[in-house]
């Protein structure tokens, strides 16, 4: 199979050939008819669900599971981490045992490179701890996480926590032994907690400048501290919503283009049609735009924007280019998470592959292709 197109890093005609689920060879064109871009396939670390599915509900099933992938290679995301956010340990085993039961099929488990755990390990304070439930947050436990990721077939790769509950730092030295990446997120983290975690081994910000309470110190809070960290990749959310214009331009210019992965964050009401919906008894209401809104309390309730957004946000607003914010949406993630086989368009990789058209810096994606397989609808 032949894929004929303009080449992400530099906008130049080529032909990709596919052999066997692979990309064969990579070959330059004098001219071509075709104004669709060709770039890796996608890579988003924090998925909570999408068209109606949720990963942390408590009737969550296989067929749920197939859905909300066959939606994410849709919008160009070829692989990515179903995320369990705060919840029982009775939902987090069983949600991870179904999700690992789903991955058994090919055209699932293609897809998913792990289980994201946000929570439940987080900040119990208010503010800091977002929209999970006060209920269910506690301090790290190995021994439950063991449990987890058993039941998960050994499938959770990334765990987001508080670093100042007591015994955090133990507990990321021991994931970090197992091949588990740490990320720091919904805490109230000290410059000296911060650093601590990042010594043991922690190497991620989840959805920096989010998580955050409304009212914090300008000086002393747990933003500062994760920005002037070189070894802490932030997680970015780029859907012009959770972080605004000007926070994207200056996150990139202190992070750089290889130290930010760029996250959707969606949840179950992405790829649903605007309006009010009943959340766990609460009014939330999904706009036009795509924001998801309590409007009780007039806060953001969740994310609905697809990754490819957040690419085009990031050349829009952080005036990066084309390659580089593709590279935020893939290539470092594969390279964060040891994912040799994908995240980059090289003869030998998986042909994981996203096609749009570019027009005023936004992606209208025309195609995806999976391990060689186009995506159907």
């Amino acid at each position: 199979m032949m894929i004929e197109g303009l080449y992400y890093l530099d906008a130049t005609p080529v032909s990709i050939e596919i052999e066997a689920g692979k990309i064969g060879s990579i070959k330059r064109l004098d001219s071509t008819d075709s104004d669709i871009f060709i770039a890796p396939g996608f890579i988003d670390n924090q998925i909570n669900g999408c068209v109606g599915v949720d990963f942390s509900s408590a009737t969550l099933t296989a067929k749920d599971v197939h859905k909300a992938t066959k939606r994410m290679l849709r919008t160009g995301v070829t692989s990515y981490m179903p995320t369990i956010i705060t919840s029982s340990p009775e939902i987090m085993l069983r949600n991870c045992a179904v999700i690992s039961q789903a991955a058994q099929d090919n055209k699932v488990g293609d897809s998913i490179i792990g289980i994201h755990l946000e929570g439940p390990y987080i900040s119990p304070e208010d503010g800091f701890r977002g929209a999970h439930n006060l209920k269910w947050v506690r301090r790290p436990d190995w021994d439950e996480l063991q449990r987890v990721n058993e039941a998960a077939g050994g499938l959770v790769r990334q765990v987001t926590l508080a670093p100042e509950w007591d015994g955090a730092i133990d507990f990321i030295e021991r994931c970090t032994l197992n091949g588990i990446t740490i990320a720091l997120g919904h805490h109230n983290g000290t410059k000296e907690q911060i650093q601590a975690a990042v010594d043991a081994g922690a190497r991620i910000s989840t959805h920096l400048g989010n998580g955050l309470a409304n009212k914090i110190h300008r000086h002393d809070n747990p933003m500062w501290p994760q920005l002037a960290e070189d070894r802490l990749t932030a997680s970015m959310i780029g859907d012009g919503f959770h972080l605004r214009p000007e926070e994207l331009k200056v996150f990139f210019r202190i992070k750089g283009r290889d130290n930010i992965i760029l996250t959707s964050d969606i949840t179950l009401l992405s790829g649903m049609p605007p309006g009010i919906y009943d959340m766990d008894g609460v009014d939330i209401e999904l706009l036009k735009n795509g924001l998801i809104r309590m409007p009780s309390q007039d806060v953001l309730a969740g994310a609905s924007l697809p990754q490819s957004v957040g690419v085009g946000n990031m050349m829009k607003h952080a005036g990066c280019t084309l390659a580089e914010a593709v590279h935020m949406a893939g290539r470092n993630q594969a390279r964060l998470f040891g994912l040799t086989d994908r995240g980059e368009l090289t003869p030998g990789k998986r042909a994981d592959i996203v096609a749009f058209k570019l027009v005023d810096k936004k992606l209208d994606i025309v195609g995806t292709f999976s391990a060689g397989d186009k995506v159907g609808d």
